[in-house]
């Protein structure tokens, strides 16, 4: 019987955070605290993102083109996300544009969130807490999620932004 490989919402977390983590010497068990995983839930993530090529086999290094086009192109279609009703929550860093109307708020839905906005369900639950204690993550799982939605002048400026974290990190 072959084992299942299909992608899942907290295997993008986890390389969202490995990517912020790749210069050091991270642990598995760090990773599993931070993201509020099992370790058992990280090590089949880990096999799960190296089958689909987007970590490269030594378990280290994130291929970040494949991911950037991964989460712009594959995303929006396998994890699309409908907008729920306005609640409080953890705002959703829109991308930064230059000249644009205020556009709608958009949060993940907590009962302690600071922010008033229409809903998006978490790609992963997890996320909002990894969120509030990693504002890097906070960013780059928001500019992820902006994705999802059904929105081109926001998907582009997500896009870009997301390029510019990927892989000119890569570079430096």
């Amino acid at each position: 019987m072959r084992k299942h490989h299909g992608m899942r919402p907290q295997d993008v977390v986890l390389l969202l955070k490995i990517s912020l983590l790749e210069k050091l010497n991270w642990q598995g068990k760090a990773l599993a605290a931070a993201l509020g995983l099992s370790p058992a839930e990280v090590s089949d993530a880990l096999r799960r993102c190296q089958f689909a090529r987007l970590l490269h086999p030594e378990h280290r290094t994130i291929n970040r083109p494949r991911l950037l086009r991964f989460l712009v192109h594959g995303l929006p279609c396998v994890f699309p996300v409908e907008l729920g009703p306005h609640q409080h929550g953890l705002p959703i860093l829109l991308p930064k544009q230059s000249g644009l109307a205020t556009p709608e708020t958009y949060v993940w839905p907590t009962a302690d969130g600071p922010a008033w906005g229409a809903t998006i369900e978490p790609l992963y639950p997890g996320a909002v807490l990894a969120a509030r204690q990693d504002p890097a993550l906070h960013e780059l799982l928001t500019l992820t999620e902006v994705l999802r939605l059904d929105n081109p002048m926001l998907r582009t400026s997500a896009k870009q932004q997301l390029q510019e974290r990927l892989l000119v990190s890569e570079a430096g």
